[in-house]
């Protein structure tokens, strides 16, 4: 019995930024998969940066829609616009984080009191009011699953306001799990590993980070993007519907040392 079963599933991908984006590696897999793939974007700039990596999926069903997740309106917006065009929503990858440079930069003390809201609002609520809005269109059940990292558990140099803004993620994948289970809505996240993304880029001590996961882990090695597109493909099919409320993590078992 094929257990993955996602053709034709509408899966909607959110916090692709080009083609090294996690959020692109899983995307990327679902489409392998035969799943319709609804691609969400903030600003103008990366709707085209998404439309140069599906160049060569024209032949997938797929759509890219503008949501702005620290807009209510628009999140209802693009929602309603999915839902109209695709009918159910079976998934949502929920791949968005942001904090200001600033802030991963100075020390953790002195976050400013609108960086703060700021990472918290995109970073951790903006999960809460996706599952809000796609909650009328998920009328077969399905999987919501967010993007995480161990700093959400773990003081890490440099992750400082971003680590915070991942513990109130974590928790709220939690809240969200016990709220939306009568519904037949899971609720999970991944923790992955370290893996050059855009995002990476911003934390300080990311290269140091990458080589002490390479010497210390269970693997001796880094995660990779494709490891976690294939957990994210088992935490969005049946093969995972027996699991609601968990933080997987996928990271060479780097988590598990002291």
């Amino acid at each position: 019995m094929d257990l993955l079963q996602m053709k034709d599933k509408n899966i909607v991908v959110m916090g692709v930024a080009n083609e090294r984006s996690i959020a692109w590696g899983i995307a990327k897999k679902l489409l392998e998969v035969g799943a319709n793939v609804i691609f969400t974007y903030r600003k103008e700039r990366s709707k085209g940066k998404i439309e140069k990596v599906l160049e060569n999926y024209q032949d997938y069903n797929t759509a890219v829609i503008e949501c702005d997740v620290n807009s209510d309106e628009s999140i209802a917006r693009a929602f309603s616009q999915i839902g109209e065009q695709f009918g159910v929503i079976h998934g949502i990858v929920h791949s968005v984080a942001f904090a200001h440079a600033e802030d991963l930069k100075n020390r953790f003390v002195e976050t400013t009191r609108e960086g703060y809201a700021f990472a918290q609002d995109t970073s951790a609520y903006s999960l809460v009011a996706v599952a809000n809005a796609a909650r009328p269109f998920m009328t077969e059940g399905g999987s919501i699953v967010t993007m995480s990292y161990l700093g959400g558990q773990r003081v890490l140099d440099g992750y400082n306001v971003m680590g915070v803004a991942k513990a109130a993620l974590e928790a709220a994948m939690r809240y969200l799990a016990a709220d939306l289970g009568a519904d037949g809505i899971r609720v999970n996240a991944i923790s992955a590993g370290a893996i050059r993304t855009l995002a990476a880029k911003g934390v300080p001590s990311f290269n140091t980070i990458l080589h002490k996961i390479e010497e210390t882990s269970p693997l001796k090695r880094n995660t990779n993007q494709e490891e976690v597109a294939d957990m994210m493909l088992v935490m969005l099919s049946a093969l995972s519907r027996g699991v609601t409320g968990e933080t997987i993590f996928v990271d060479s078992g780097y988590h598990i040392l002291g």
